[in-house]
């Protein structure tokens, strides 16, 4: 019996590398800051903060459009994030790799998400797809800090969508 890994379909190859083509290059770049930010925040896995980490540091145009939107600004956000998820008590910056392995259950379920959203619009996944996952994930973590300031997940689902219309015709 297959398994989701085994599907071409997946955004993992079987070895636990991301597929090659499922992902655009800001993408790729976004999830080299998350990476980055987990070993700097000290994290032994790249978790989904992280991954917001990294959208943030390196944001495409529908990002920015998004921070617009929400009238963010996104160096101060991803300072704010940085600074909450940061883990002082861990030993030091622990070894990880962009592969499945040192990807949280729920960074996996993410990318999966926003690869089935990209495969949806037939292309490769984006940085918007991957933000619109972040908020539509139930108990999701960064959906959660947002809550707890009076934004709804919902209300950044709709701005994500409309800075992803707003930026396709440009």
């Amino acid at each position: 019996m297959a398994t989701p890994d085994d599907s071409a379909d997946d955004i993992f190859e079987p070895g636990g590398k991301l597929r090659s083509g499922a992902i655009d290059d800001s993408t790729a770049q976004a999830l080299r800051e998350a990476l980055r930010y987990a070993r700097t925040t000290r994290w032994d896995s790249v978790r989904s903060p992280h991954l917001f980490m990294g959208l943030l540091a390196v944001p495409d145009k529908g990002i920015n459009c998004w921070g617009e939107r929400l009238g963010a600004d996104l160096p101060q956000l991803l300072e704010q994030f940085a600074d909450i998820f940061h883990q002082k008590e861990a030993d030091s910056e622990p070894y990880l790799s962009l592969n499945r392995e040192f990807l949280s259950d729920n960074v996996i379920r993410l990318l999966r998400e926003a690869h089935s959203r990209a495969q949806e619009h037939e292309r490769p996944v984006k940085p918007i797809d991957l933000l619109i996952s972040l908020f539509t994930t139930p108990n999701s973590v960064v959906a959660d800090c947002f809550e707890s300031i009076g934004i709804t997940a919902d209300k950044l689902t709709k701005l994500a969508v409309i800075a992803e219309r707003q930026c396709e015709k440009h």
